[in-house]
């Protein structure tokens, strides 16, 4: 019998940033939160649990160093990734198309999504407590399977239904922006730090 692995979904986990590095992320990262008034109205509106700067601000990268030195290093391993996928990208390659702080506290969650418009997302993981939510991503034939048996204890990840990640602060996770993810809800009260990003293609 001849096995074939055919649509693999893949899965970027890397490293950036000292510790040095990180401090000075999340410093800006509650430097911005302190003062943004419009991000707190939205996430009041929305029922959001916790802040996030989504909705409010679209120039992250300029407004603290450390935004800055991430968005460039970030670009070059999305550019990297895409190459893994054998994408033929445009000349200009892929363009950062947004850039967010996301804070969640005890209890905050982010329900099931994807990132329509885009095609890589991700997220770089600024202070994670222990007990902090993991982001589990799901399968996604997962509405197609109709009638599939359940999987076996053993089954192998690739395998998976579900995938449950315990990032570590320091931590970038990159994905192509379809596939459906999710983060589980903080069972600490210490401040779970991260900021995602949304890259599309150059134009």
């Amino acid at each position: 019998m001849t096995i074939r692995l055919l649509f693999p979904t893949h899965l970027s986990q890397t490293r950036y940033g000292d510790e040095a590095f990180r401090e000075e992320a999340e410093a800006a990262c509650w430097m911005i939160e302190d003062g943004d008034t419009a991000g707190h109205d939205w996430c009041e509106e929305k029922g959001y649990p916790g802040y996030t700067s989504y909705a409010s601000l679209d120039d992250l990268p300029g407004r603290a160093p450390a935004f800055g030195q991430l968005a460039k290093a970030l670009t070059k391993q999305a550019t990297q990734f895409a190459r893994e996928l054998h994408w033929e990208l445009p000349k200009k390659g892929l363009s950062l198309d947004a850039f967010w702080i996301n804070i969640l506290g005890e209890g905050g969650n982010h329900s099931g999504h994807i990132h329509p418009g885009s095609v890589i997302s991700g997220t770089y993981y600024v202070s994670l407590p222990p007990g902090a939510g993991d982001i589990r991503f799901e399968d996604p034939r997962l509405a197609m399977m109709m009638a599939a048996p359940p999987l076996q204890d053993n089954a192998p990840e690739a395998l998976s239904r579900f995938i449950y990640i315990a990032p570590q602060p320091g931590d970038v996770l990159m994905w192509e922006s379809w596939l459906r993810h999710e983060v589980m809800a903080s069972q600490t009260e210490e401040p779970r730090i991260s900021i995602s990003f949304n890259f599309g293609l150059a134009s």
